[in-house]
């Protein structure tokens, strides 16, 4: 697991903004005109209409599209009752994740009231508010009343995801585990340690999918749920058994299922040998399983695992679930999630597991055949299909079960209407992301002597997606780790000191590499053995030499210093004309690409294409497909000019070179940036009906420009410069970079040296 330092945490939570969320308007608000629109005396047209009819509030507010995540703070993730107050940043990550996994926007109201009627009454009051209600994090068996009593009395989709999420995913997972053990649910023994909200749910929805009661043994922290023990709550009498007490060891032999929502490191090895054949293991206590997944598998060779754990196959995780059902019931306007629903879910992602595994997916998790099997029973959590499967099926179930407001007609556009929902900017980070810690690679710290750099390479080491070599000297660099209380394990790093006496000899070599390489571009020896002793020149050796990855540099100096050593010496990939400078602009809508921004002054169009080509390429191994629009002040020869004529010319050299790309131009940025814009007044262009990705633009200049500008007062997040072309990994950092930007950029280029 990655680790998460307690300062890093406690950072990322106050730093810029406080929290996780903020409200964004989403209409004009710029004159006056707007203001009385939105207000005062405007917003009493819409106002009249919803009290006429009180469905039109789904039309005039954004109550179909707001979720409130409601906690008491009772039952917060393993911290226990820490009130309402300590749960709210688990609430506005719930929030979070909505809004980055199903585009829901959320509130999250954290209530001080541990009474159930109170509760009750609370939520009740508010719930006009909102289109659909997420209860987060509160103890059982209060939960239970809570979200019972709430469903019966509200008209609007109600569900506490800590016991059917979990319910929904590990029933998916057994579906198929029984699937692969050719068992029918309906004969197993099922044993589980845990009868928490959790648990609970999981044998309501085990039960609906055929699994009988009888098959079925529950313990709690007191040892097996018994009819002859007294105080069990009435979920807990559901499921006891006439029986003596029986130890955990004893219940699981002969046993197919184990279910285990409790705590770590009560199931042994000899256990899991006493089960059945192909025993299913489902080991869901965090973060530590009951079992550990190697001790298990180690165990049994068919044993069929999964845990709550991200480094595991098989993560039973609830972001599966619980943002496409809402987005489903959501869009429907379902009255309420019922069984139904659940099992339409539960089913949507079980089949989804089965079908071919698209590549993206394969890329992200750095896994060739990622396929159907024991160690893939449920989808991937960043497979972009769960949205279009999972919310369609609840959809679909809410209207056939009689609890759905509104009928989708048209399934086919629905699905793409969902899809479009979600841009890729965070998607294409974690997919990054996941890929980096695959493989992880040997990345060249040049600046190891700055604060910033030594506090990315810890935070690459607790990623687990770098092998940091540190430059700079020794004494330097562990007093900086010392003082500022970093925390880096000096036997997990390499540090070098270019200069030291102790890197004569391989200062020696590459001196001699250097002085054969440009020998005939005018250097001599003696500038050769003095570049050697620069930490940029010294870190392209290491490269270039094959005794590190990569390389990031650029913080402290000057861009044009930086990348020169890099061009002298690893050179450019084979067929490559020209290297070029890459950004990534995060946008609501997906990245963005933006490109020449670094390295070409003034191109011709011949060099367009080649920067284009490259950019392209690099669009494409981030899994997306390249839409390309060539800017300039011009549209498609409305203005004349030496740029306009240059980028039309490129466009042309394109089409004919590389009819398959879609690319066109020359245009204008807010043209290439609104696909109604193209549509309406360029029918002819092959930008038709697509949504741009990449921009390239006429010069460095306006390149340069137009990215520093969109950092600085679009308040997006810039990742780059992303160096194109170059033989292997090498990248260059903006200077004064924060440490996020450059843990980015670790990511990128960690996976740049997996593919060179």
């Amino acid at each position: 697991m990655n680790k998460i330092r307690k300062q890093e945490a406690l950072d990322y939570h106050s730093s810029g903004r406080k929290g996780k969320l903020e409200v964004i308007p989403s209409k004009p608000y710029s004159s006056q005109r707007d203001l009385s629109l939105a207000y005062s005396p405007g917003v009493a047209e819409p106002c009249l209409e919803i009290a006429d009819n009180k469905e039109d509030v789904y039309k005039y507010t954004t109550k179909g599209n707001l979720v409130a995540v409601i906690s008491n703070g009772t039952a917060v993730l393993g911290l226990g009752d820490i009130g309402p107050e300590a749960s709210k940043p688990v609430m506005e990550g719930k929030g979070l994740l909505f809004k980055i996994f199903a585009d829901i926007d959320v509130f999250d109201i954290e209530v001080d009231a541990t009474n159930v009627d109170h509760f009750v009454s609370v939520v009740k009051a508010i719930a006009p508010t909102f289109g659909g209600i997420n209860l987060e994090d509160i103890k059982a068996p209060e939960a239970f009343e809570i979200e019972r009593r709430l469903v019966e009395e509200l008209d609007i989709p109600v569900m506490h995801d800590d016991q059917h999420g979990t319910a929904i995913i590990s029933s998916a997972a057994l579906l198929n585990a029984l699937e692969l053990a050719e068992k029918d649910i309906s004969s197993v023994k099922i044993v589980v340690s845990g009868a928490g909200a959790a648990a609970m749910s999981c044998l309501d929805l085990y039960l609906k999918l055929g699994a009988k009661k009888e098959n079925i043994l529950v313990y709690d922290s007191k040892g097996l749920v018994t009819t002859s023990r007294d105080n069990l709550d009435e979920r807990k009498k559901d499921f006891a058994v006439d029986s003596e007490p029986l130890e955990l060891a004893e219940a699981l032999k002969g046993a197919d299922v184990f279910l285990g929502l409790s705590k770590g490191g009560i199931m042994t090895a000899d256990m899991v040998k006493d089960m059945a054949n192909d025993p299913i293991v489902f080991a869901l206590a965090n973060p530590d399983p009951e079992i550990p997944y190697n001790v298990a598998l180690k165990a049994r060779e068919d044993v069929i695992m999964a845990t709550g754990r991200s480094d595991h196959p098989n993560q039973v995780n609830n972001v599966l679930g619980f943002p496409y059902i809402f987005r489903g019931a959501l869009d429907v306007r379902a009255t309420c999630i019922n069984d139904e629903m659940k099992l339409a879910a539960v089913r949507a992602i079980a089949e989804l597991a089965k079908e071919s595994v698209p590549d993206e997916v394969n890329e992200a998790y750095d896994v060739q055949n990622i396929a159907f099997g024991r160690d893939l029973i449920i989808p991937k959590p960043l497979d972009p299909r769960l949205i279009t499967a999972v919310a369609s099926a609840v959809a679909k179930a809410a209207m056939e079960s009689g609890v759905a407001k509104l009928k989708i007609e048209d399934w086919a556009k629905y699905k793409q209407d969902l899809s479009r929902r979600l841009g890729r900017d965070s998607k294409l980070i974690r997919n990054i992301s996941v890929r980096a810690k695959k493989k992880p690679k040997r990345v060249v710290f040049a600046e190891a002597d700055h604060y910033k750099i030594l506090k990315a390479a810890e935070q690459a080491l607790d990623e687990g997606i770098a092998h940091p070599i540190l430059l700079g000297e020794h004494a330097v660099i562990t007093e900086m780790i010392e003082t500022n209380n970093i925390n880096i394990d000096l036997d997990q790093v390499e540090i070098i000191d270019p200069r030291s006496d102790s890197e004569r000899k391989r200062r020696e070599e590459f001196e001699a590499i250097l002085y054969a390489l440009r020998q005939r571009k005018g250097m001599t020896q003696v500038e050769a053995r003095k570049a050697v002793r620069d930490r940029n020149y010294f870190g392209a050796m290491l490269v270039h030499t094959g005794q590190a990855d990569s390389l990031i540099s650029g913080l402290t100096r000057n861009y044009r210093n930086v990348i020169r050593p890099a061009i002298q010496i690893l050179g450019m990939e084979d067929e490559v004309k020209k290297v070029a400078g890459m950004y990534i602009v995060q946008s609501a809508n997906g990245p963005i690409f933006f490109a020449d921004t670094t390295v070409n002054m003034d191109p011709t169009a011949e060099e367009i294409c080649d920067i284009t080509l490259l950019v392209a390429k690099a669009v494409k191994r981030m899994q997306m497909t390249p839409r390309v629009a060539m800017l300039s002040y011009s549209n498609f020869g409305s203005s004349e000019g030496k740029d306009a004529s240059k980028m039309s010319q490129a466009a042309e050299m394109l089409h004919q070179s590389n009819p398959e790309l879609i690319v066109d131009g020359e245009i204008q940025a807010n043209f290439a940036l609104n696909k109604d814009l193209i549509d309406e007044n360029f029918p002819f262009s092959r930008l038709k009906g697509k949504k741009v990705n990449t921009l390239i633009f006429p010069n460095l200049a306006s390149g340069n420009i137009a990215y520093k500008l969109m950092q600085e007062m679009g308040e997006k997040e810039i990742i780059g410069p992303i160096l194109l072309g170059m033989k292997k990994s090498f990248h260059i950092l903006q200077m004064g970079s924060s440490v996020r930007e450059i843990v980015n950029m670790v990511r990128i280029a960690v996976v740049d040296a997996q593919t060179k």
